[in-house]
């Protein structure tokens, strides 16, 4: 499983999955564009890239990935740059709690703009130049949340839902041109976005899962890696859970 010659894109590239997923890519080979808005974390994200392979190339393309004409501002860029988009990977996301009868309306609208809106922006741009090429893959960021529900977050629980939709309907899109497009969802993994979460739901979380803990970036990003790749060849518009055994 080496990507030798290959670029990808990611965003929300400056921490946890994200930062994953850039390292496990460039260890196997590829070239990576970080894309998010903390360039200086970004810059961290570069340089263990760096470090995960000598000659490895990682870049940094700061952008607001829900402006649409941000994101596509960036596509155009790693073109000019890399000449070529092979893997595009949307992982920037965010959530924020709150019961249904207290959801504002700002609320729910962040929430699909981070989760979902840029998820749209960034397929729509990077299937151009995969079409040229005849053949790509993108994988979307989603979560056990989005096929399960879960109280107190239907907004976030929404949006991810969302890209379950936008996965299927995209492989359909977009088959015919060997561009294959599917979708992770993990469960609980030890990120920035899970610190703050209540010790009794972590604990309950962790119960859960067959495996019986929780969850590392890492393990993440090799099922990101394993879609990216020529061993997925045959496989799109699927979701993969990694979640331990959380839903089963």
């Amino acid at each position: 499983m080496t990507f030798n010659g290959k670029v990808a894109v990611i965003t929300g590239a400056s921490r946890g999955i994200g930062r994953a997923i850039a390292q496990t890519l460039a260890a196997r080979g590829a070239d990576v564009a970080l894309t998010g808005r903390d360039v200086d974390a970004l810059r961290e994200t570069a340089a263990l890239c760096a470090n995960a392979r000598p000659g490895a190339t990682a870049e940094v393309f700061q952008a607001d990935v829900t402006d649409r004409d941000a994101v596509e501002g960036v596509v155009a860029d790693v073109m000019q740059r890399f000449s070529r988009i092979d893997f595009a990977i949307s992982n920037a996301g965010q959530s924020i709690d709150a019961l249904v009868l207290r959801l504002k309306s700002e609320t729910i609208d962040r929430m699909l703009d981070v989760n979902l809106k840029s998820a749209f922006y960034l397929c729509a741009a990077v299937a151009k130049p995969m079409m040229k090429q005849r053949g790509g893959a993108i994988v979307l960021m989603t979560s056990i949340v989005g096929m399960s529900g879960n109280a107190g977050q239907a907004a976030y629980s929404a949006s991810k839902a969302g890209l379950i939709g936008l996965c299927k309907s995209l492989a359909k899109e977009l088959g015919s041109r060997n561009i294959r497009v599917n979708a992770v969802a993990p469960g609980l993994i030890e990120t920035a976005m899970t610190e703050t979460m209540p010790d009794a739901a972590r604990e309950f979380l962790t119960k859960q899962a067959a495996l019986g803990r929780a969850g590392t970036p890492e393990d993440v990003s090799r099922v990101v890696a394993f879609l990216c790749s020529d061993d997925a060849g045959y496989v799109t518009g699927q979701t993969l859970v990694v979640d331990g055994g959380i839903l089963m």
